[in-house]
């Protein structure tokens, strides 16, 4: 047995001055935020820090500010505006290495807010879809509040705590956030079909989330023996699954099990997930550490950018000054892949963008953030075909991206490669 508090009560925890870490994706503490916000007059300068979250992050609006500052480690849709307002903060970091910022209290920690699964018989709750950062979190913190939800997937792997080590618990019970799959579009299919013919049989993938990641494993059914060792997975894994394509069978580490470190997608994603043996989550300074991943046969490393550059420089968490999203994972894949015998590190992403600018550029924009180098960077891919940088020098480097860039932009972009670049191509 143990003893629950009200929402109001776990949260009087929290204190003015103190640093917050706030449970990840899927596992959200809304109700652990609601109380929070509510106590907003009695707090002044406390950090929330976390990676992307769900809910609205209303500790983030304007009227707030006195009270909450946000310190993300990755930016949401949720917490953008008020980066780009100077509102909150940003820190640029691999996800590999956020755990080390906990650990070595470099982020010092007062309180982990956690949702987690009802403890087991022998008293063991699961952090569920999000294993990630979250268990350096709460071991790193002095206090940890859960709220326990028996909506909460339990899932194998290392995301498990005792109930002994909560020091306020609250009981919820409602549904996860929840993303539902999309139909991918035309270019984004014929993105993912160009991204599946760089994977051969008994490959060992890492994906992201979103249309094109779903196209490229819809346009891998025929293939055979994939495994999966990713930082996060979505329902576009699913029927890989259920076909037999994925089986993991070929994989040097965890051998038949596939490896993530946090999930989110729909119900039904939650429901694989739950107390399913063939899926382990585990910590992501694991799971993204590049000694571990260069060690599984043909990694297949596919992430998306937001602008690649004439030389291979990739952007992926920036417009121009504007922070977008983060660093995440990709650097950490990227380099992993790279380093594993067959490995390809692939850059997907579609030749303009809604507006019809091309994202492929003769240079960054001002303030652009280069997130792989152009030292890491191998595969490129658009709607109009794969060029592969490795090993090429600057001009041929430009050569091959202009020859997948949109049609419209690459007369241009030849004439800005000679005249600024001074690539005669």
């Amino acid at each position: 047995m143990f003893t629950t508090v009200s929402p109001a009560e776990a949260v009087a925890e929290i204190h003015s001055n103190q640093n917050i870490f706030v449970h990840s994706i899927a596992a959200t503490p809304l109700t652990l935020i609601d109380a929070l916000i509510k106590r907003a007059d009695e707090l002044q300068n406390v950090t929330l820090h976390h990676l992307h979250v769900e809910g609205e992050a209303l500790y983030a609006s304007p009227e707030y500010t006195q009270s909450f500052r946000v310190n993300n480690l990755f930016t949401g849709a949720n917490t953008r505006k008020a980066v780009q307002e100077g509102r909150a903060d940003y820190v640029p970091v691999f996800l590999s290495e956020i755990p080390y910022l906990f650990e070595s209290r470099i982020i010092p920690l007062d309180v982990a807010l956690l949702q987690v699964s009802p403890p087991d018989q022998h008293g063991y709750c699961s952090l569920g879809t999000s294993v990630d950062t979250s268990m350096a979190a709460a071991k790193a913190a002095k206090k940890v509040i859960v709220e326990i939800n028996p909506q909460m997937p339990r899932v194998h792997g290392d995301g498990f705590l005792h109930i002994s080590e909560f020091d306020k618990i609250i009981e919820t019970d409602h549904p996860l956030p929840t993303h539902d799959p999309t139909q991918p579009n035309a270019i984004e299919t014929k993105i993912g079909e160009y991204v599946a013919s760089l994977v051969e049989d008994r490959s060992t993938l890492q994906m992201g989330i979103g249309a094109i990641p779903n196209a490229a494993l819809a346009a891998m059914t025929n293939h055979k023996d994939l495994g999966v060792h990713t930082e996060m997975f979505s329902d576009g894994l699913l029927p890989l699954v259920e076909k037999g394509v994925i089986t993991n069978r070929y994989k040097v580490k965890h051998r038949g099990r596939i490896v993530s470190s946090f999930v989110m997608g729909s119900q039904k994603l939650y429901d694989f997930v739950n107390d399913n043996p063939q899926v382990r989550l585990l910590a992501c300074d694991y799971v993204n550490d590049t000694a571990v991943i260069r060690q599984n046969p043909n990694v297949i490393a596919i992430n998306s950018a937001i602008e690649v550059d004439l030389t291979g420089q990739v952007c992926a968490d920036s417009i121009g000054t504007k922070v977008y999203s983060g660093v995440g994972g990709q650097m950490d894949f990227m380099r992993g892949a790279s380093l594993s015998p067959g490995g390809k590190p692939i850059i997907a992403l579609p030749s303009v963008t809604s507006k019809g600018i091309s994202r492929i550029s003769t240079t960054l924009r001002p303030g652009a953030g280069v997130v792989t180098t152009r030292a890491h960077v191998q595969y490129v891919v658009t709607e109009y075909g794969i060029a592969n940088l490795y090993g090429q020098n600057l001009r041929t480097r430009a050569k091959r991206l202009i020859e997948i860039a949109h049609p419209d932009h690459r007369e241009r972009l030849e004439k800005e490669a000679f005249e600024v670049l001074k690539f005669g191509l």
